[in-house]
């Protein structure tokens, strides 16, 4: 069973990557082929500074090793390292319909939000599709926001099976496996956490102080110190059982309806839980950067398995359209 899952270099990662796509990846690993990779040319569509998104990659690959991917156990490379998939895309894009493309909600909403309308934004799903069939991937883990896109993939490959593949499945159909509503982290603010929002908390905030800072920020409502506090959709408590035994949860929430402590103290217990949870992936982080080149190698290492994967898939996709 062939695994595939990619993340955009957007800029630093915040607990909603980790949770809602690292973590589940990094136990992955463990129970297929997982392919996983930088999506670079994606981000093309949002980032126009080639330096800004070189450091984003860079940071992106540290992250993701620091928090424990294996390069041992998954292939793990730079999107734009296997160019392969862009022709792939192309020759998708030949087999689409327009009105599949236009059924999309995810470019109006990027839209919406502020990003500049472009041919490449508007195509994203193509890419994307041409990323999980270039690999003859197996499962696609994806958001529930994602399932649209996948979907997609899995019309556009039967689209081109039945155009080319004459009773044959040239391009693998994937299957998805929608991600657990646990993956969606609140934000500062209580909505999903994201950059767009501006409610992020890092994986490696800078200092202690400042990852402190950014939890004494989390919407909370104005009960007094002495009155028992509904522990109901809150967002503190939403944040610490991401961290924390059910036993230790439960205990938030029994003080939550006992009454007699501030909103300040639990939210010092939830700055712990996250500071002392990824303590060993700072560290590792601060080891890799002592070896650059050791990052260099993993993402070139990773790029040839993929690329000689992807190899194999475009010969038999040229072979069939007549190439």
């Amino acid at each position: 069973m062939r695994i595939l899952s990619g993340i955009q270099p957007s800029g630093r990662l915040h607990l909603g990557n980790y949770f809602g796509m690292m973590q589940p990846s990094i136990e992955l690993q463990e129970k297929g082929e997982a392919f996983y990779f930088i999506a670079d040319y994606h981000s093309l569509t949002s980032t126009f500074d080639p330096v800004i998104l070189n450091q984003n990659v860079r940071d992106l690959a540290l992250d993701f090793l620091a928090c424990g991917l294996d390069p041992g156990k998954a292939t793990f490379w730079r999107q734009s390292d296997v160019p392969e998939v862009t022709e792939l895309a192309w020759i998708l894009s030949c087999v689409t319909p327009m009105g599949m493309l236009e059924r999309c909600v995810s470019y109006k909403d990027k839209i919406a939000q502020g990003i500049a309308p472009s041919h490449g934004l508007f195509a994203y799903p193509i890419l994307q599709a041409a990323d999980i069939l270039i690999f003859d991937s197996n499962l696609v883990p994806v958001g529930k926001d994602q399932k649209q896109h996948l979907e997609l993939t899995r019309d556009v490959a039967g689209k081109f099976n039945d155009r080319y593949g004459a009773g044959e499945e040239i391009l693998v159909v994937p299957e998805p496996m929608i991600r657990d509503e646990a993956a969606v982290v609140p934000g500062l603010d209580g909505q999903k956490m994201s950059k767009s929002y501006d409610n992020t908390i890092e994986l490696f905030e800078e200092t202690e102080k400042k990852l402190r800072k950014k939890v004494m920020k989390i919407k909370t409502d104005s009960t007094p110190v002495e009155d028992p506090k509904d522990p109901e959709g809150s967002y503190l408590i939403d944040l610490y059982r991401l961290f924390s035994s059910p036993d230790e949860v439960e205990a938030m929430k029994e003080s939550f309806r006992a009454g007699g402590q501030g909103y300040g103290h639990y939210k010092q217990q939830v700055f712990e839980a996250i500071r002392d949870h990824f303590a060993p992936f700072r560290e590792k982080r601060e080891s890799l950067l002592q070896d650059p080149s050791m990052v260099d190698q993993v993402l070139a290492d990773g790029a040839e398995r993929a690329r000689a994967k992807a190899r194999t898939v475009l010969d038999r996709v040229r072979s069939a359209v007549g190439m």
